[in-house]
């Protein structure tokens, strides 16, 4: 196991600690929610959760983890996920796996998101790609109006079925860039995060966990 792979499991299973018996959980996407969602079972909790992926239900089943439909919830109480970049004020970028809108509509339904977060993830400054969501319909127009973007390889696709992409140009000031995002019509969802959607952040550094407040 890497050094950053440990860093993620560490900073999974602090995470998974901190949720209460009976509480609705919001499980996120990616490669650290990997190792919280075993550590969260193994906690034999009372629990109901909504998955933001296939892959992450999947996998919620195989441990025992009960997956609802989001419909079913009235309400969550804490989301779990990871991101792929923060920064010291507290914006995210999230969606390297593609399931930024789900797990952004999950997470603003949430009274409480805990980031987990490998030391690596922790910048001064965010960087492109910043991942985007985006219609078929309209797609190279769509492109134009986002540029300089690009769709993934292999013309990826939402869990929802709409086509993956990234922005590629200098993120500057996130929250300008969000809104010229959100400005252009074929784009359903960026995977730019603000600081008010996020409660905790927990990094792991070497053996430690570290609180972060963003600034």
């Amino acid at each position: 196991m890497t050094d950053v792979e440990r860093e993620k499991r560490a900073a999974a299973e602090a995470a998974a600690e901190l949720i209460p018996d009976g509480a609705t959980v919001g499980l996120g996407t990616g490669s650290t929610v990997a190792w919280m969602l075993p550590a969260l079972a193994a906690r034999k909790l009372s629990l109901r959760c909504v998955a933001t992926s296939f892959a992450t239900e999947r996998i919620a089943h195989e441990l025992g983890l009960p997956v609802e439909s989001f419909d079913s919830l009235e309400r969550i109480d804490v989301t779990i996920d990871g991101a792929d970049q923060i920064d010291p004020a507290g914006w995210l970028i999230k969606g390297g796996g593609g399931a930024h809108v789900r797990e952004k509509i999950v997470i603003a339904a949430s009274a409480r998101f805990i980031v987990i977060l490998s030391s690596d993830k922790v910048v001064e400054e965010l960087q492109p790609p910043v991942p985007l969501e985006l219609l078929s319909y309209g797609l190279p127009a769509t492109l134009r109006a986002v540029a300089p973007a690009a769709v993934r390889e292999d013309f990826a696709r939402s869990p929802d079925g709409n086509v993956i992409a990234d922005h590629l140009g200098p993120v500057g000031d996130p929250g300008a860039l969000a809104a010229r995002l959100e400005a252009v019509p074929g784009v359903v969802g960026h995977g730019l995060f603000p600081p008010s959607l996020v409660t905790d952040v927990l990094v792991a550094r070497g053996g430690e966990i570290e609180h972060l407040t963003p600034r």
